[in-house]
């Protein structure tokens, strides 16, 4: 097991590093970078007033464009003076001891924007994680025991009407229905906390927060209900048909016992190993339309808003974090699968 984790260790590293490489490479060649967009502004600046003030002291005339060496300082502020080759070992070098490096549009650091944003993902993701599997599991189960039933018909076609509705859709009605729109005003239209939070008592501030969550998490989990449900319901039937069921049910177990010691802890093989995975995806995946929606300012919002600020830094921190997040997670999934299944071991998934 400890060289199975060693070895995996190890993989991550030239893992992370052609991730970094190939999207460091693409990045070069990604039209309108900083250093275009603030020359596009000091133009348009330029055109309007005549002349702008160009790093505090400077004079720049629209109508003639930028000089050479406005253009190379420019590049330096960004560090774009330097060949991709350097940058890329400096960013390397940099992400060892996992300095980010700084936003080129925030004036604060990578690492650090992560950290301001991470409140809000983890409210959305560790919230819809733990609704979707709290209600996916035993409807699953249920589904699988009444399987032809009337029960099962009708939750299967709400939890796939649920399915098709996109998330963002779904806001947009919450909203109008609920949220101070064209009916009623029972929820509040944006962030997690009301104005007044610091003055609440405790009780007061959980219960305003959990309210705030209403909304947004109904979008998200609504959709997610439906995967997690119909693969419960599918792999406690394909044990339930098993020769071992069988078998147990012939020495004369009760109903009951068969289906929680023998068919349960099987189904369920498939579903637990992925907890890691879906734990650490709900934060990080999905969530930007709903942020958008509900004015939360997450992680998911902050990427988007750096690839299109073209925001290296943020674009590049932010892929190392979550990829480096995401190997570990796929790690775990390996050993939760062993820790479940004991009949399964490394050398297996090793090849």
């Amino acid at each position: 097991m400890i060289a199975y984790i060693v070895k995996r260790l190890l993989l991550m590293i030239p893992t992370l590093f052609g991730i970094l490489l190939v999207t460091f490479a693409i990045v070069q060649f990604v039209p309108g970078g900083p250093v275009e967009q603030l020359v596009q502004q000091l133009k348009t600046e330029g055109e309007s007033r005549g002349e702008v003030s160009v790093a505090s002291s400077s004079v720049y005339r629209g109508h003639k464009g930028i000089d050479e060496a406005r253009l190379k300082e420019l590049k330096a502020m960004y560090g774009f003076d330097k060949p991709p080759t350097e940058r890329f070992w400096l960013m390397i070098k940099g992400y060892l001891s996992f300095d980010l490096g700084k936003s080129f549009f925030h004036n604060k650091g990578v690492w650090e924007l992560i950290k301001e944003k991470l409140p809000v993902s983890i409210s959305l993701g560790l919230w819809t994680f733990l609704l979707t599997y709290a209600v996916s599991l035993p409807l699953g189960i249920a589904k699988a025991v009444r399987h032809g039933s009337r029960f099962d018909l009708i939750t299967s076609a709400l939890i796939l009407v649920g399915y098709a509705i996109p998330g963002f859709v779904l806001g947009v009605a919450l909203l109008v229905l609920f949220g101070g729109g064209s009916f009623f005003q029972w929820f509040p239209l944006r962030g997690l906390t009301s104005d007044n939070w610091e003055s609440l008592s405790l009780g007061a501030k959980v219960v305003d927060y959990l309210w705030h969550l209403v909304l947004p998490l109904t979008c998200m989990v609504l959709g997610s209900f439906a995967v997690t449900t119909l693969l419960t319901k599918n792999t406690m039937l394909e044990e339930i048909r098993k020769q071992y069921v069988m078998v147990a049910r012939a020495k004369g177990l009760s109903e009951r016992t068969v289906l929680v010691k023998h068919v349960l802890r099987n189904a369920l093989i498939p579903i637990v190993t992925g907890f890691p995975a879906a734990f650490i995806g709900a934060f990080f995946t999905g969530a930007l339309l709903i942020e958008t929606l509900f004015s939360l300012d997450g992680l998911g919002l902050l990427s988007f808003d750096s690839v299109v600020k073209r925001d290296y830094p943020v674009v590049m921190g932010t892929l190392y974090v979550f990829s480096l997040i995401g190997l570990v997670a796929k790690l775990l999934n390996d050993i939760m699968y062993v820790w479940v299944d004991p009949r399964v071991q490394f050398g297996d998934l090793a090849r």
